[in-house]
């Protein structure tokens, strides 16, 4: 497993795409940045460290710096090739990768996975699936175009590789929820999709009848799931999620509170504020104070 700063950009030394239609063999080196292979179709066979890889239709394989590589078999094949280097990318090894799953996947965007490092946890050697794979040939092709323009290349395609990543890594851990929760896992990726919509709608109104149209289910059902899931029920999420995104606007504009207060989904003033002194512990004009007393200091 590797694990990578997303918070820091790579840098995207080459990119490129290979078709080679007589078998050919990799030859062996070893170079001083990543090298991300993604494979359309053939095959690719690689051996890193001692170990041996046969990468087909839909395979990826990140190799590390300064190890070295070699091919073992001639074979045809069409791949995608992406050298970068980043400050803050290692090989970890998770213990619990169910537990990490569901930290990921189920508490991702609350207020203490924002407060956590930004690290995206993506496999070293994967197989998209078959309906996630037109998608990343997609994003191959829009990546190589960006690499390939005049202007700022090399930063629009690090930016685009990094939301591939990021995706990437929510499939695998998806596929890890399914292949210890079975037929349970259903439930854990309704709530994920849940939290989406939550983080996608909360400035707007957001009701029950709302969620049971959006996610074809009962809305008591799915509250229970999400409650047991995440530990409060979906719309004390909702609001939470409101007052977090309240707390930066107060942190980052000088905004006036009821405009925040329209901005993140609680028009009424009065309720605006009730509501923030029930999560936060004080009033919005308090925190605001505090903020700016604090700020005064570091200055």
């Amino acid at each position: 497993m590797l694990a990578i700063n997303v918070e820091l950009m790579p840098k995207i030394k080459l990119m490129g795409f290979v078709s080679y239609k007589q078998p050919w063999i990799h030859f062996k080196r070893t170079t001083h940045e990543c090298i991300l292979y993604f494979i359309k179709s053939g095959e690719l066979h690689l051996r890193e460290n001692g170990i041996d890889y046969i990468l087909k239709k839909g395979d990826f394989l990140v190799l590390e710096p300064n190890v070295e590589h070699e091919g073992t078999k001639r074979h045809v094949c069409d791949y995608y090739y992406i050298h970068f280097e980043h400050p803050d990318l290692k090989s970890v090894e998770v213990k619990d990768m169910l537990t990490l799953a569901r930290h990921l996947i189920l508490e991702e965007g609350t207020q203490q996975a924002r407060q956590d490092h930004p690290i995206c946890y993506f496999p070293k050697h994967y197989t998209l699936s078959k309906k996630d794979r037109p998608l990343s040939f997609t994003a191959m092709n829009e990546m190589l175009q960006l690499y390939r323009r005049k202007y700022f290349n090399r930063g629009l395609t690090a930016l685009k590789f990094t939301e591939w990543l990021i995706e990437v890594s929510r499939e695998h851990f998806i596929d890890v929820l399914q292949g210890y929760e079975g037929r349970s896992s259903k439930s854990s990726i309704k709530v994920h999709a849940l939290l989406d919509y939550i983080h996608e709608h909360y400035a707007g109104k957001i009701t029950s009848t709302d969620i049971e149209q959006e996610f074809d289910c009962n809305y008591d059902y799915i509250n229970r799931i999400f409650t047991k899931l995440t530990g409060q029920s979906i719309m004390r999420y909702v609001n939470r999620v409101r007052i977090d995104h309240a707390k930066e606007l107060i942190e980052a504009t000088h905004l006036s509170f009821s405009q925040i207060g329209y901005l993140t989904g609680l028009e009424d003033p009065y309720y605006f504020s009730k509501l923030f002194k029930k999560y936060e512990g004080l009033s919005p004009s308090q925190y605001y104070k505090n903020v700016r007393e604090q700020g005064s200091d570091k200055d």
